[in-house]
């Protein structure tokens, strides 16, 4: 009777290690359309976000972790737990990427066996961190000013680990604002009348590549140039001394002229969108004429450059104009840009209209890394929040812009997500070996192996031997 009441005591231990809660097995359900049909749950044993170990293995090999947790652990004061930082930061940047933007599902996380898998080496042996742990570790310890100014750099280190792997000449710089809508009292939310709501309203610097350089989380009602200086100046210095040739593009909340003075004083040639006035369409006067003759059935379009002075500005600059004739409209359509690029009036129009890319950038940031859900009560904890949310948006970008085949280049994050990260696996033990045996609905066996390639291809060559 001991030795029966031992075995069972044991048997009931295994199945609490093999799920989720550390409950036993309930047994198996059925659905009534066919009987022949059995459902079973061992959520220590399957995954659905198998495929968040390609972002680890290029974390991995880009050394991002690493990198972010020396940053962070040096402003720790004690007993060094730069360890334990690795695999809080990881848990908090990998759940991100998968779509668990809350410290909520960390519970279900710490379970969950592609996320031990990603936290560290021993992390199959044991359990990720709860709840409590990672609310402490986001709205406290990350909280304090010093860690606050690490993490925001965090996203420009990365960079910088990325460039250094695929060196550029050329840099191109597009500042934006976004929203991020709040409920309830939340600190420093504001109503915003551009936006038609009550939010934050962050500023958000990209390059060329869709890599977010730097972002500041600012309240509601701050202007969207409010800050400019803080966000821009470090990434702007980070380049400094390493391009052949930088640009910088901005939508008319930043035609400032404090802006245009520090641009010019770098070297960056720029294109920025002005707000249209009387003065300016008065010195295109000729070109908002409605042309002589029947209206015609496809967009006309028209340019011009010219020199103007703002009131607010020192000197004069370059103005470029381009005037799109619609059909069916009565009135023609006139946009303006100060630049001191020295291109054709058409190739400058051309050049700011990219600038197009930034927005679809934060658009992917909302969709895929759910980077508007900032939900403590604090501002600044919130502000935590949203470098986190950037950390993982970059780690998403870079595997896509670096390790995606041809084939599927075109593939967006939140398809990314979707076929990639949200690969099902159920997990095998051996002696000397896990096993993830993950299913092959979206992404076979071959592009998982080419992704896999382009990462090792990044890792950096090992010393030679004398």
């Amino acid at each position: 009777m001991w030795y029966e009441y031992q075995r069972v005591v044991v048997n009931e231990g295994r199945a609490r290690m093999e799920h989720p809660a550390g409950e036993s097995d309930n047994g198996s359900l059925r659905v009534d359309f066919d009987r022949r049909l059995k459902l079973e749950f061992h959520g220590s044993r399957i995954t659905s976000d198998a495929g968040s170990l390609a972002y680890r293995e290029l974390d991995d090999a880009l050394g991002l972790s690493d990198l972010a947790s020396a940053a962070l652990s040096g402003c720790r004061r004690g007993k060094n737990t730069r360890h334990l930082l690795t695999g809080l930061l990881r848990q908090s940047v990998f759940g991100r990427l998968a779509g668990y933007e809350d410290v909520n599902d960390a519970e279900r996380l710490a379970h969950d066996p592609a996320m031990r898998a990603v936290v560290d080496r021993t992390g199959l042996d044991r359990q990720a961190a709860s709840t409590s742990q990672m609310g402490r570790f986001e709205t406290a310890w990350l909280t304090s000013e010093a860690n606050l100014a690490a993490l925001a750099d965090l996203s420009g280190a990365w960079i910088d680990r990325v460039h250094a792997r695929r060196p550029q000449t050329t840099i191109v710089l597009d500042m934006d604002s976004s929203v991020s809508e709040t409920h309830g009292a939340q600190e420093g939310s504001a109503y915003n009348g551009h936006f038609a709501c009550i939010c934050y309203h962050p500023l958000f610097v990209f390059n060329q590549f869709g890599d977010l350089g730097r972002c500041s989380l600012r309240p509601g009602n701050a202007h969207s140039a409010a800050d400019w200086r803080e966000v821009l100046e470090p990434v702007v210095a980070r380049y400094r001394g390493k391009m052949k040739r930088s640009y910088f593009r901005g939508d008319p909340g930043y035609a400032n002229p404090g802006i245009d003075e520090f641009l010019e004083a770098e070297g960056y040639k720029y294109t920025i969108r002005l707000p249209a006035n009387a003065v300016l369409q008065e010195r295109i006067g000729w070109l908002l004429k409605r042309p002589v003759g029947r209206p015609a059935h496809d967009v006309r379009r028209y340019s011009a450059s010219f020199s103007y002075q703002a009131a607010s500005w020192t000197r004069s600059r370059r103005v470029v104009a381009k005037v799109e004739w619609h059909p069916g409209e009565l009135y023609p359509r006139a946009g303006f840009n100060v630049t001191n690029m020295t291109r054709p009036p058409e190739r400058v129009t051309l050049f700011y209209n990219q600038r197009g890319t930034a927005e679809q950038h934060i658009k992917e940031g909302k969709n895929a890394i759910t980077w508007t859900r900032l939900s403590c009560q604090r501002f600044v904890a919130n502000a935590v929040r949203l470098q986190l949310h950037a950390l993982a948006y970059n780690l998403a970008n870079f595997l896509r812009t670096l390790t995606l085949p041809e084939a599927v280049s075109h593939w967006s994050m939140t398809t990314l997500r979707d076929r990639l990260v949200k690969i099902g696996a159920r997990i095998v033990r051996h002696g000397r070996s896990v096993t993830f045996q993950m299913a092959e609905v979206m992404v076979p066996r071959a592009l998982f192996g080419q992704i896999l390639d382009a990462i090792a291809a990044l890792r950096p060559l090992p010393p030679a031997r004398c």
